[in-house]
């Protein structure tokens, strides 16, 4: 699907969306700080987007620029290993989206525990799939307006932060790096017994990178847009993501108590009653622009497969005004429903496992397509010759191995059966189509 200019994504939206598909700001990096302690966790917030984040955006825009195709990653890895690897990473990425786009709802639902702590678990539910059918709705109204949507939600969930660092900086009184480890003052065990949810909540605010070329279709000038988006998020998420932490760590405060939804007691700390309900609100419009982007994103996953024929053809249906894959997002959105009301904490373990599969194999088709195809025209291409293509593929590789071996043998296991999943039904509709 190639839309109409007029309904194409422009730079800023889709700046807005890698964004919002990577980040949202640091609302949610709260658990990483007792996990960790200060400096252990500053240290991994300045390392993940250098040793991390850069390497798989420069491989990303390498391909988005040389393969601006409909379904972006799904269509590179089927270019590289064919058919059905090309179905496997788009089927594990939309089975990993269940988790991954649900953690918002839920996130959500904790940031506005804050203003009413006493919420029912039923209250917790209704709000969660309020939430879910509201952004839904926005996303059927058409990619321009989800993208200067993702725009305005993005302003409105950094002004807070901002505030709140510029506060906490007039009341610096620590070095924010200090202790450098949990466990340098902490209970027996330390940030050894966090390290996986430490390690999933870094990882979980770095990754994404990928996930906005699902919509190269449907943005003006794709070739050059989208590494050029990615060039401008990188150092925004990063400097997002340090300088609050850092600001906040050095106003004091018990850092063994942060959490999930811990900013607004920080704001209040800072600035008082008025900077803490901003910062709520901060981080209920970032919830709503998570969401709003990755169902954007995520739901162009089965719109692709039903395209080639992998997915039934009815999830390949569009808006003949729009051009919006409408049956996709809402089969995508009725699957994000159901999952919106587990732990947050538990939902981004088991996603950066899944997400960690999906990585390694589009990195592999990144250096197997530069082996294959020299001659693929790559107006933006990684530098470095071979070493800086193998450098680029092993250092995210190396952190998503990482991360999923520090998951634990529960989020392993459940991992490891959502992946059978894909070989599972590419079988059943193979024997069908026979």
């Amino acid at each position: 699907m190639r839309a109409a200019p007029a309904r194409r994504l422009t730079f800023l939206p889709l700046l807005a969306v890698v964004f919002f598909n990577v980040s949202g700001g640091p609302y949610g990096v709260e658990d990483a700080v007792s996990a960790f302690g200060p400096g252990l966790c500053l240290l991994l917030l300045a390392l993940t987007p250098l040793l991390v984040a850069w390497p798989f955006a420069l491989a990303m825009g390498e391909m988005g620029a040389a393969l601006p195709a409909e379904g972006g990653y799904v269509a590179w890895v089927r270019r590289a290993f064919g058919p059905f690897w090309g179905f496997q990473v788009g089927w594990w990425s939309w089975v990993n989206s269940f988790v991954d786009v649900a953690v918002y709802p839920a996130l959500f639902a904790d940031y506005l525990r804050f203003w009413r702590p006493e919420m029912s678990t039923l209250e917790r539910s209704v709000l969660a799939l309020a939430f879910v059918w509201a952004l839904t709705a926005v996303n059927l109204a058409g990619v321009r307006i989800t993208g200067w949507g993702a725009v305005a939600l993005a302003v409105g969930a950094l002004a807070p932060i901002a505030m709140l660092t510029v506060a906490a900086a007039a009341r610096a009184q620590a070095a924010p790096w200090s202790p450098f480890a949990a466990s340098a003052q902490g209970p027996a065990g330390g940030w050894w017994s966090g390290i996986g949810v430490g390690v999933a909540v870094m990882m979980w605010n770095y990754s994404g990178w990928d996930t906005p070329s699902t919509v190269l279709g449907e943005t003006h000038r794709p070739e050059t847009s989208y590494p050029r988006a990615l060039g401008w998020a990188l150092p925004l998420i990063a400097i997002g993501n340090i300088v609050p932490v850092a600001a906040a760590l050095s106003a004091g405060g018990d850092w063994r108590s942060w959490q999930t939804g811990y900013w607004p007691v920080v704001a209040a700390g800072v600035g008082g009653a008025g900077l803490a309900h901003a910062v709520v609100a901060g981080a209920l419009l970032a919830s709503a622009g998570l969401f709003l982007s990755l169902v954007l994103t995520n739901s162009r996953l089965p719109f692709a497969l039903a395209l080639v024929g992998q997915l039934p053809r009815w999830l390949a249906a569009t808006h003949p005004l729009t051009g919006v894959p409408w049956a996709a997002v809402l089969v995508s959105s009725a699957c994000y429903s159901l999952f919106a009301l587990a732990s947050f904490k538990d939902l981004i373990v088991l996603n950066v496992w899944l997400y960690s599969l999906t990585l390694l194999l589009e990195l592999a088709a990144f250096v197997a397509l530069r082996y294959r195809e020299p001659a693929l025209p790559r107006p933006w291409r990684v530098g470095g010759g071979a070493p800086g293509l193998w450098l680029t593929a092993a250092l995210p590789s190396a952190a998503a191995l990482i991360a999923m071996a520090t998951a634990g043998w529960k989020n392993t296991a459940a991992g490891v059966a959502a992946a059978l999943t894909g070989p599972a039904f590419w079988w059943c509709q193979r024997k069908r189509g026979s």
